[in-house]
């Protein structure tokens, strides 16, 4: 059984906060080989994930866990946010709906804080 999972944040303050938590929480249950994690953000979430923004600590410590955090370039592009303005941390996918959906083909479980 695989415990692959995909966290999507596209809007919502208080649901990053508890996208983190869940990470946070979801990892340390695992005490041997971890399962992949990642957080899809598109929408206006993007702008929430910037290098000098409030969210930089939360985002530095998802990934030291392991979670990947990748980042919709439509919505970069929608809300004017260069790549570079982003937390290190961040991987910028093509589409984040597609990236979505091709996680779930893989047998990532898809959770929506």
């Amino acid at each position: 059984m695989s415990y692959d999972v995909v966290f999507h944040f596209d809007h919502d303050p208080k649901a990053l906060k508890i996208s983190f938590n869940n990470i946070k929480n979801y990892m340390a249950h695992f005490t041997g080989p971890k399962p992949a994690v990642s957080l899809v953000v598109n929408g206006p979430g993007v702008q929430l994930l910037l290098k000098d923004g409030e969210y930089a600590a939360q985002i530095s410590e998802a990934h030291q866990l392991g979670a990947e955090i990748k980042v919709c370039n439509n919505a970069l592009k929608s809300f004017e946010i260069a790549p570079e303005q982003l937390c290190p941390e961040c991987v910028v996918v093509p589409a984040g709906i597609v990236e979505l959906v091709e996680l779930q083909n893989k047998g990532f479980r898809y959770i929506k804080p």
